[in-house]
């Protein structure tokens, strides 16, 4: 019998035309046609995070932060995709993890991370599809003690890959994304 599960999407992408957050929202569509799957979109955009700085906490967590650590708390797992910039990941996306990691009250230590289940994703116009900060991403959920599956997608060439419905154009990308999202669903319902 399989357990229902709720699904994080995040972008580390800020952009309005993210080939990431085409990619996330794609992978999670296809996760939530597996059956049992609620998705959660995470816009780091919208909720406009201020650096990361101890000196914000002395009077307590941001309410961006707050808001933050709420989606990411009341999900199963996560469905990230990151850009690559500079041979590693978004600023966005560092800051947002680095605020997630935070303890609020009572709360039990790395509430947002220790135990989830995530699946990895990149995307960029270049050949490797941003594979070098994908591998930043997973050092940084492991130390977070979140159980990163080892399947993962980088999407090369991410600026032709996408039709006008934001679906994948080529069948082999669109089998190898999907399945990290499947993979995903598959692992968190095992361990849940």
């Amino acid at each position: 019998m399989s357990k229902d599960i709720r699904i994080g999407l995040i972008s580390g992408s800020l952009r309005k035309a993210s080939f990431n957050t085409q990619l996330v929202q794609y992978v999670g569509k296809r996760a939530k046609e597996l059956g049992g799957v609620e998705l959660v979109t995470i816009d780091l955009n919208q909720l406009d995070l201020p650096m990361f700085s101890e000196d914000l906490e002395t009077d307590g967590l941001p309410q961006s932060a707050l808001d933050l650590k709420e989606l990411m708390i009341s999900c199963d797992a996560f469905l990230i995709s990151t850009p690559e910039y500079n041979g590693s990941i978004s600023g966005a996306l560092k800051n947002a993890i680095d605020w997630a990691s935070r303890s609020n009250g009572d709360e039990p230590s790395l509430a947002c991370f220790k135990g989830k289940v995530c699946g990895l994703l990149a995307a960029s116009p270049g050949g490797l599809g941003g594979l070098r900060g994908m591998r930043h991403v997973r050092q940084i959920l492991t130390q977070l003690q979140t159980f990163v599956i080892p399947q993962e997608y980088a999407l090369g060439s991410a600026h032709q890959a996408f039709d006008e419905n934001s679906d994948l154009k080529d069948e082999k990308a669109a089998s190898f994304a999907a399945s990290v999202g499947a993979e995903t669903v598959r692992v968190c319902q095992k361990l849940k």
